[in-house]
């Protein structure tokens, strides 16, 4: 049964993100516990034990255990792929464009995350390289450019993949929210911006909007991109 779901999660992250807009596209039932990393609540033994590693998210099915965010996504599309919405497509061609735009997300979020926000964030204001941080944000506007690109080419309205939302679009939009949250200004991408503005409205993203984003703004972080 789906009440057997729970899901530990932190607000804001998009690796905890993506399971729960799977879960609420799925229509499932399931319990929650939103963790404070400042609090390390991600290192408390509810989670430790089923999670060695102390992260999250850390998920529970009955007895099955999963703690990947990729992994618990596909788990719960493969247990429950006949409820709620279809996030992998039947048709081998379509569904090997959408594994192929799951997978190519790593290479957005090392782009927008890893290289322009955790660089600031972990980096004292007076430390920071300017020539690398534009390096980096040069390899973030170039990365939006290709998912740019191919919005463009799926045409009006469309999703990441074609016209129906699928596991590409769970994967892409936290990302993409993370950006926008550190004021990344998507009007010269005008798809990504019809896009983010689409699915901002999209009953899955508003069941699961990060709590503390509304309640407070993101720092300046893509300024020049």
């Amino acid at each position: 049964m789906a009440s057997n779901i729970f899901l530990f999660w932190g607000s804001g992250s998009p690796p905890c993100w993506k399971p729960l807009i799977v879960l609420e596209e799925k229509g499932l039932t399931y319990g929650q516990k939103l963790i404070s990393f400042s609090e390390k609540e991600h290192k408390g033994e509810d989670v430790m034990k089923l999670n060695p590693r102390g992260q999250v998210p850390t998920f529970r099915d009955g007895d099955t255990i999963v703690n990947e965010s990729g992994a618990i996504c596909d788990y719960l599309e493969y247990k429950y792929k006949d409820q709620g919405c279809c996030l992998m497509p039947e048709d081998p061609e379509v569904r090997g464009k959408v594994l192929q735009r799951v997978h190519e997300t790593q290479n957005l979020n090392k782009a927008l995350i890893e290289g322009v926000v955790y660089y600031q964030f972990r980096t004292k204001e007076d430390a920071i390289d300017e020539k690398y941080l534009n390096s980096k944000k040069k390899e973030a506007t170039e990365e939006l450019l290709r998912w740019e690109g191919y919005l463009e080419k799926e045409g009006p309205e469309s999703y990441i993949v074609g016209k129906d939302f699928s596991m590409a679009d769970v994967f892409v939009f936290p990302i993409l929210a993370f950006g926008v949250r550190g004021k990344l200004d998507l009007a010269p991408f005008p798809n990504l911006d019809s896009y983010y503005k689409r699915l901002v409205e999209r009953p899955s993203i508003k069941a699961t909007w990060p709590p503390h984003w509304k309640e407070s703004e993101g720092k300046d972080f893509f300024k020049g991109v």
